[in-house]
């Protein structure tokens, strides 16, 4: 029998119900116990539409209140040293954990409390884990695989323990069994979970810990199965990757122990294609397989050759990372090839992954014209995807005949759109040579003009580019958008709001300032809203981290720029200062990254088009006599390849891009880049190939440990090491910062350092960012002082 299958739901909510409800209790509008019955009601309004759409075997344990990574964390113990509370309270935490039975509180006595783990698992400690306390920094934040969802690092001792700190996964499975619905549970399987931790002491490879782990894992496994599961899904996309010989016996001792619970294991993978990690997989004793066919088609002949057909077989034929309708009939071909190897039974028909990367429901969308929406499938829709391709697939393709055609059509009607193509943009693209990648003049001629036009002091202090969206300015924002106030008045409000972030940061003596980003929704949105190619939602919510949820634009056709789309705003803000003023952009690679991109012509070449784009706006940018123009690419290494043999030609053409924009730049303007959260150290060269005359990195949460690849590289253009996690909210002190900025001291020269926060503050509240800029400013004078003497 051929079963319709799911790998996860977004969990965010159809009106981010979840956003709203976490961040009110953050705030204390809301108590532990409303938080849970939200989290409840989620998890049970998606578990019903997945019945309803026909899908046969729904995933459980998907939902999170923040991160599954953390999750897993939460649930064996892996807390790190910092969040763990004294042990004379620990009587006082197991009593409070059984009053409130969270889903996340510790299940255990004292002896499993004790000394080796030292904490309980409750809501303040897990979302202290995430996003910090007073007392402690936050857990390193990083992307999940190529993905633009970032996951909380787990964090790994010589002396780690794991114990069973949390029963989620087995509440969460009885609770839909609660309600009518078997579900199979999902959990991140323990090679990638451990695989994507961090070593806290010098020497220890995180998967050296497996036989710790385990433990565990048999518990869960074990209780799962005493609830009446049977089948349970372990995530392991660590397969799509080159695995070391470590991680490989790790797999066959893991899979070993673990086949042996009474359940049967799904092993999920996805994201790529198994390649040679194939025969491995073929050898462990799970009873599923699940591949990602979007990503790697091409691996479904090996798959068939070497996995059993008395083994279940997950074929994920739909797209879950992105939002294009499916070509119905060139995956019912696929399923068709996999019949015709091996029969109907025990063969699964599902998306490529879970689809927590889809926003949830294109029902909600109202303002999509009929065309562009025709051509879209939300996570709602692909469950009605995977249903038609499972009725076809069991009873013929007359069966589904209505979705058949449907979906024929809208393929049909976007191949032949003019909408998509621009004669002009390509022939632009194409003429494009390697002079038109070169700022003109090298590195020290350059910084040696912006110096002598810029005048500014050692360590010099700015931000990352954006100021609190405050309440005030989402209501006037909102109040625009629904005609509530005119152009006029909006444009009113934001030169105030503008104004007012330029007399705070003269207010705190910033060396170079910005104009705040009062006008932007999203450093991506924004730009793809004045730009030709790109659609906009009103619902297409995903979730980023936490509660940072973001609408990615769709790119559905050639990109080009109509008018200029910063520089009024940076023009007005020079004119209120003295200062140098930054004109902030975000960069090709990540707009590209950011969005739903078409598939139907190469990323590079879409990305191209976005260049010129940002190209144009540079040169306004310099026509406005605006010194210094910072152009954001955080998401240059998540664009990586998970295969190293790829990585290559896509650092070549994204490289590229990043030149092209900016090349268009005399010596004397000053360029910035921003990257956040993500290791260098593997991609210096590409990173130094940019030849931006500054970049800003995330450092804070790694206590300057991402220096090292600087430092090692001999990296020779100007650094900007953020001093603060601006995601926390903890206000850092002075001597913390100065703190960072001496370890900085010591792997840069002092005339390569800039002092900034870590990334933007739209997020944060204007009573958090004015003292911890007034504490950063301190810092870099403390530093300047030291140096100078």
């Amino acid at each position: 029998m051929i079963q319709a299958a799911n790998l996860g739901f977004p969990r965010i909510g159809i009106r981010r119900e979840l956003k709203k409800a976490t961040e009110a209790y953050w705030k204390g509008e809301i108590d532990y116990a409303a938080l849970r019955t939200i989290g409840a009601e989620l998890r049970a309004r998606h578990w019903t539409l997945q019945s309803e759409a026909g899908i046969d075997v729904i995933p459980s344990n998907d939902f999170s209140f923040y991160d599954q990574v953390l999750d897993m964390s939460a649930m064996v113990g892996a807390v790190p040293p910092r969040f763990r509370k004294p042990e004379a309270e620990a009587g006082t935490r197991i009593a409070a954990a059984h009053r409130t039975a969270s889903a996340y509180a510790v299940m255990a006595d004292v002896a499993e409390l004790g000394a080796e783990q030292g904490a309980s698992v409750d809501f303040d400690t897990y979302f202290a884990m995430a996003r910090g306390s007073d007392a402690a920094p936050a857990m390193e934040m990083t992307k999940w695989f190529d993905t633009n969802y970032h996951y909380i690092v787990p964090e790994f001792h010589a002396d780690q323990a794991f114990a069973l700190t949390s029963r989620k996964a087995i509440d969460e499975f009885k609770e839909a069994k609660a309600l009518g619905i078997h579900t199979r549970p999902v959990l991140i399987g323990p090679v990638t979970y451990l695989s994507l931790g961090k070593p806290k002491d010098a020497g220890l490879e995180p998967i050296s810990l497996i036989e710790k782990l385990l433990p565990v894992y048999t518990e869960i496994l074990s209780a799962l199965t005493a609830a009446g599961a049977d089948w349970v899904q372990l995530d392991e996309p660590i397969l799509v990757t080159d695995l070391s010989e470590t991680q490989k016996a790790a797999f066959e001792a893991a899979y070993a122990k673990l086949s042996s619970m009474g359940v049967n294991i799904l092993l999920a993978t996805y994201f790529g294609g198994l390649g040679e990690n194939l025969s491995l997989v073929a050898r462990l004793p799970v009873d599923g397989l699940h591949v990602d066919l979007v990503r790697a088609p091409d691996q479904l002949d090996a798959v068939l050759n070497i996995w059993p057909a008395a083994r279940h077989l997950s074929l994920g034929v739909i797209d879950g990372r992105n939002i294009w309708r499916a070509d119905l009939d060139q995956a019912l071909a696929k399923i068709e090839r996999a019949i015709a190897a091996r029969g109907r039974n025990g063969l699964q028909i599902a998306p490529s992954c879970s689809l927590l990367h889809s926003p949830v429901d294109l029902a909600s969308e109202q303002k999509l014209d009929d065309e562009l929406k025709s051509w879209l499938a939300y996570a709602r829709q692909k469950l009605v995807e995977v249903a038609a391709l499972t009725n076809a697939a069991t009873h013929g393709k007359a069966a589904a005949a209505q979705a058949f055609a449907e979906g024929a059509a809208a393929i049909a009607s976007r191949a032949t759109s003019k909408r998509i193509n621009d004669p002009a943009v390509k022939a632009r693209a194409a003429a494009v040579t390697s002079t038109d990648l070169s700022r003109g003049a090298d590195f020290a001629e350059r910084r040696a003009r912006q110096r002598a036009r810029l005048k500014l002091p050692e360590f010099p202090t700015t931000t990352i580019g954006s100021f609190p969206q405050t309440e005030a300015v989402r209501k006037a924002r909102a109040a625009f958008k629904r005609g509530e106030i005119d152009a006029a008045a909006y444009d009113a409000f934001l030169r105030r709001a503008t104004e007012e972030a330029v007399r705070k940061q003269e207010e705190l003596d910033l060396d170079v300032l910005v104009h705040g980003e009062f006008e932007r929704n999203d450093m991506v949105e924004y730009f793809g809203e004045r730009l030709s190619g790109f659609a906009f939602t009103q619902n297409g919510w995903v979730q980023s981290y936490g509660s940072r949820y973001v609408k990615p634009p769709i790119i559905f056709g050639d990109v080009s720029r109509p008018r200029p789309m910063t520089v009024a705003w940076s023009s007005y803000a020079k004119s209120l200062t003295n200062k140098p003023v930054k004109g902030m952009l975000t960069g090709p690679v990540t707009i590209l990254q950011w969005s739903f991109v078409r598939d139907d012509q190469p990323r590079s070449q879409t990305c191209k088009e976005i260049a010129l784009a940002i190209r144009d706006e540079v040169a306004d940018l310099e026509k406005a006599d605006i010194p210094i123009i910072q152009i954001d690419e955080p998401a240059l290494r998540e664009g990586l390849p998970l295969r190293r043999a790829e990585w290559d030609a896509y650092l070549q053409w994204a490289v590229d891009c990043f030149r092209l924009a900016a090349a268009g730049a005399r010596p004397e303007a000053q360029i910035h880049t921003h990257m956040c959260y993500c290791e260098f150290n593997d991609i210096m060269p590409s990173i130094a190939a940019l030849d931006a005359d500054v970049i800003s990195i995330e450092t804070s949460r790694s206590d300057m440990e991402l220096l090292e690849s600087f430092s090692d590289f001999k990296y020779p253009n100007e650094i900007g090491p953020g001093v603060y996690d601006i995601h926390s909210p903890r206000c850092p002190c002075t001597d913390d910062m100065t703190a960072l900025l001496l370890k900085a001291r010591e792997r840069l020269a002092p005339d390569q350092i800039w002092v900034n926060p870590d990334c933007g503050l739209k997020t944060r509240r204007w009573e958090e960012v004015v003292p911890a800029l007034k504490n950063m400013v301190a810092a870099a004078r403390k530093v300047r002082a030291a140096t100078s003497t």
